[in-house]
């Protein structure tokens, strides 16, 4: 055997395994019946990207759920997943592009044991309660701490303007 043989046998083998564990751990998400985190689609014919609907709770945003797409590193879970809105929403933690301030999923935070659920988790616990002293939208930080019924009253008609609609149990 040459050692790009076994190079090459190593790689398929570890793709196997991060293939393996992504399934595992959808399985796991779909079992659980994560009520805040729903309709997941996943390309069969590629693992390593999830979508699906963030349904929270709480005012103002529980008036309308939100699509975001989770993409898998193919290094994961030595790396961690990359997180995007691809619904709108009115929150400082989350740019206009989507992106997300998530301190769970940044390079210095991240831990290989750390499951797609708990990220998730994390994600909802962040859309249900913005951290204003870690803001990616500086404006939307200082109307939620100077005038939190303001902030409120926006977020929520932006989230009937552009959220998706609620699943129905």
């Amino acid at each position: 055997m040459t050692t790009e043989t076994i190079l090459s046998s190593t790689r398929n083998q570890e793709q196997y395994h991060s293939q393996s564990q992504h399934w595992r751990e959808l399985d796991e998400i779909r079992k659980s019946g994560m009520k805040n985190f729903r309709n997941i689609q996943v390309d069969e014919s590629n693992i390593l990207t999830w979508q699906g609907l963030i349904v929270p709770d709480n005012p103002p945003y529980d008036k309308g759920a939100f699509r975001i797409e989770i993409i898998f590193p193919a290094e994961y879970p030595f790396k961690p997943p990359k997180i995007t809105f691809k619904t709108k929403i009115y929150h400082p933690n989350i740019d206009e592009k989507g992106q997300v301030c998530l301190p769970v999923i940044s390079a210095e935070n991240w831990k290989p044991a750390t499951k797609t659920d708990q990220v998730i988790q994390s994600l909802i616990a962040l859309v249900n309660d913005p951290q204003p002293e870690h803001p990616l939208r500086a404006d939307l930080a200082e109307e939620y701490s100077k005038d939190r019924k303001k902030f409120f009253k926006n977020a929520e008609e932006f989230t009937k303007k552009h959220g998706e609609k609620r699943p129905v149990d």
